[in-house]
This record gives C-alpha cells, sequence and structure tokens, in this order.
C-alpha cells in the first residue's frame, strides 16, 4: 500500500528532491508550451510560475495543494491581440483578467459561496472537470513540445517505442510499485522513456553545450489597451468555472474541503493576483494546474512542501541555462507518455466528482447539462462574437453557466418537469 503524505505533512529529507523533480517535470511541458505559442522566451515563465506557485501557497496558508502553471484559456484572445497590437498589449489584458478575478475574490469573501451550486451544480461541475482532461488528452498525441510525434509527417518507430516506454512504465509502475518507488512512478516513467530516446539517439545535446552558464529573464513592461481588454473579458468566466472545479476536485482527492478552509476567496484572490503580476512583468496567466491533480491522485503526494520544491526548482531554471537546456531536450514523445495518464486522471477526477455527489441522471436537468456541456466542449463548435472566438471547454463552461443559471430559474418558477 502505498504511503499519502497530506498537505501539511513534512516529507522525508530523502525524497524530497525526487519528489519536487517529479512535479517539476510533470507540470514542465504545458507550461512551455503556452510561451512558445505565443512567441516568446519560456524563462520568464518558468520564474512567473514558480513565483505565483510560492504565493498562491502563502496566500492559502499552505492549506491547498496547488501548482500554478501556464493557462490554455487565454491561448485563443492572446492570438488575437498579439496579432493586432503586439505581446505587451496582452500582457495588459492578463493583467485587467487578474484584477478582475481579484475582484470577484473580494466578492466571493463576502458574500460567500452558496451561488456555486447555482452556475455549478455538481451535475455541471463534474462534466465540466471532466472535459478539461478529455480536451487536454489530444495534446498528448499532437506532436510539438508536449505531445508524442505518433500522428505527424515526422512520426517513426523510434518515437512510438519512447511513447510506449513511457506510458508504460507510467501506468503499471503506479499500481505496481511498492515503498519509495510508489511515491514517483511518474519521474521514473520520464526517466525510462529518456534514457530510451537517448538510447536511439532521439536526443541532441547541442543546446546544454551551447547554453550560457547563467540567463536572465526576458522582463518587459505591459501596456494597456481597452479593446485589447474587452476581447479578453469572456475568458473570466472560465477561469472562474476551472478554478472551482480544480479546487473541489482537489478536495475530494485529499479529503479536505478547501472551497471552506482555507477558503474559495484565497485560492481564486492568489490565483488571479498571480496572473495580474506575470501579466504585468511580461509572463504569461497563470493557473491551478490539472497536471499537478493527477500526479497526486496517482502517487498520494499532497504535501505543499514538494509543490514549493517543485516552484524552486521552477525558479532556479529560469536562471541556469544548461539546466532550463537540459530539461528542453526530453523528447515530447516522453512528455506525451506521461501526460497521456495525468489527463486521463482529470477526466476520470471529473467522472468521480459526479459519482460522489451522486448525481442523480433520471433528473432531466441533470442529464441535458451534463449532455450538452460535453457535446458543446468535444464537437469542435465555434461562436464568434466579433473577434472572439469562444470553444472547447471555454465556449462550454460558458454553456455551462448560463445553462444552469436558466434552469434554476426555471425550477424557482416551478416550470421543469420535475
Amino acid at each position: 500500500m502505498r504511503k499519502v503524505y497530506q498537505v501539511d505533512e513534512r516529507v522525508p529529507g530523502k525524497l524530497l528532491v525526487p519528489l519536487s523533480i517529479q512535479h517539476t517535470f510533470a507540470m514542465f511541458g504545458a507550461s512551455v508550451l503556452v510561451p512558445i505559442i505565443f512567441g516568446i522566451n519560456p524563462a520568464i515563465v518558468l520564474f512567473m510560475n514558480g513565483i505565483g506557485t510560492l504565493i498562491f501557497i502563502a496566500v492559502t496558508k499552505g492549506k491547498a495543494p496547488a501548482y500554478l502553471g501556464s493557462s490554455f484559456a487565454f491561448l485563443a484572445p492572446g492570438a488575437v491581440i498579439i496579432n493586432q497590437m503586439g505581446f505587451e498589449y496582452a500582457g495588459g489584458a492578463f493583467v485587467a483578467v487578474g484584477i478582475i478575478g481579484m475582484i470577484i475574490a473580494a466578492i466571493i469573501y463576502k458574500y460567500g459561496t452558496s451561488w456555486i451550486d447555482i452556475v455549478l451544480p455538481p451535475a455541471a461541475m463534474g462534466s465540466v472537470v471532466a472535459l478539461i482532461g478529455f480536451e487536454l488528452v489530444g495534446l498528448t498525441i499532437r506532436g510539438g513540445a508536449i505531445g508524442a510525434e505518433i500522428l505527424t509527417d515526422n512520426y517513426s518507430t523510434k518515437h512510438l517505442v519512447v511513447f510506449l516506454v513511457t506510458v508504460l512504465v507510467a501506468v503499471f509502475g503506479s499500481v505496481l510499485f511498492r515503498k519509495l518507488l510508489a511515491t514517483v512512478p511518474i519521474l521514473i516513467a520520464i526517466i525510462a522513456g529518456y534514457i530510451t530516446a537517448v538510447a536511439l539517439g532521439m536526443v541532441d545535446f547541442t543546446p546544454v553545450y551551447e547554453a550560457k552558464l547563467f540567463t536572465m529573464p526576458d522582463f518587459h513592461f505591459a501596456k494597456f489597451n481597452i479593446e485589447s481588454i474587452l476581447t479578453m473579458l469572456p475568458v473570466v468566466l472560465v477561469i472562474l468555472s476551472e478554478h472551482i472545479s480544480h479546487q473541489v476536485v482537489t478536495s475530494n482527492i485529499i479529503g479536505r474541503d478547501l472551497i471552506k478552509d482555507p477558503g474559495l476567496h484565497r485560492s481564486i484572490f492568489a490565483d488571479n493576483f498571480s496572473t495580474a503580476l506575470s501579466g504585468l512583468v511580461g509572463g504569461v496567466p497563470t493557473t491551478t494546474y490539472g497536471e499537478n491533480i493527477g500526479v497526486m491522485a496517482i502517487t498520494g503526494v499532497y504535501s505543499v512542501e514538494v509543490i514549493g520544491g517543485a516552484a524552486i526548482i521552477s525558479i532556479i531554471m529560469a536562471f541556469i541555462g544548461p539546466l532550463s537546456a537540459f530539461i528542453s531536450t526530453i523528447p515530447g514523445d516522453v512528455i506525451g507518455g506521461v501526460t497521456f495518464l495525468l489527463y486521463g486522471m482529470i477526466g476520470t477526477s471529473g467522472i468521480r466528482l459526479l459519482v460522489d455527489q451522486k448525481v442523480d441522471y433520471s433528473v432531466s436537468r441533470n442529464l441535458i447539462l451534463t449532455s450538452v456541456i460535453f457535446t458543446t466542449g468535444l464537437s469542435g463548435l465555434t461562436v464568434k462574437f466579433g473577434a472572439i472566438n469562444l470553444s472547447g471547454m471555454v465556449l462550454a463552461s460558458v454553456v455551462a453557466v448560463v445553462l444552469s443559471l436558466v434552469f434554476y430559474m426555471c425550477k424557482k418558477l416551478n416550470l421543469l418537469n420535475e
């Protein structure tokens, strides 16, 4: 039976570094993909993710085990702003969204959280969480920075072998490893996949040799424009529903109600403060990471000491050239193999939420909520509002909240056929 390390529990000294490295590697692929897509240096993002995570731990009084990584929710509107005005104006929009999020946190502090079951009842909450995982699963096989290249033009048997070695070690290690090994199956899977890639001649160490010993993240201040801010505003609803979903799922995994203690107002404030700070100095928005939830679910390691260690490693990587260069040599097939399991765990956590909350699907509105959310998120449907495109998880989250509110009003007016 695996050892569980609770949120406030200290881990043995000999385990702290490997467990922290495991967390860092699990978060690395997705964290650096966002700045790569935006066309900025990942070093500033690694630095701000680490700083943001430490801020989150401090604001939540060390009671909420969350790692803040680069948010995918901002990609579509961010790309529009960057193409039209430049990244600095996208940064200003990130700051604005973060400030709005902090205002929402203050409102929650004053008025409580009873509204959550109205805008995101269990049938909607569990479905949104599951959809987050299911939508991300596609990233594991699309190639590039975080996926196995088995569906791209670069496909070869080598890619498939590395991918399968990583996946199989992660899967069977999670259920077969015992004692010390049972706490680091993801790290072992990454090492196994990396060694396989090196043996097959797939790793180029040139960037490590050529990297400067010390580097400086590319800091630059955000610029503000009302049009860019308005373009980014719909993301507020998405990150709010995503954050609540993550906190609820994490609560179920660790057996503590994070919505009550340390409180949703604290976690939302910390998350959005990190986003605003990151956007202000040239980084990208941050969010509590589903990969972190997956690692905790698989390993039983919930300690914020470990997550803090991962944050510190991320900060160090931003300044040590050879170290960050070495991490970047990990093939996408390895990261894809790990996230293949982690993203599936996020989807499973959503299903678990539906089961734990005993959602009754003989009730029409529950059945309709889950069906519409899944269909909206997975169908490829895109809705345009001027320069804003809503699709996937973003559109599904909006639909979930709107439909839940409509059903709530119908129930209040005694219009439902229940």
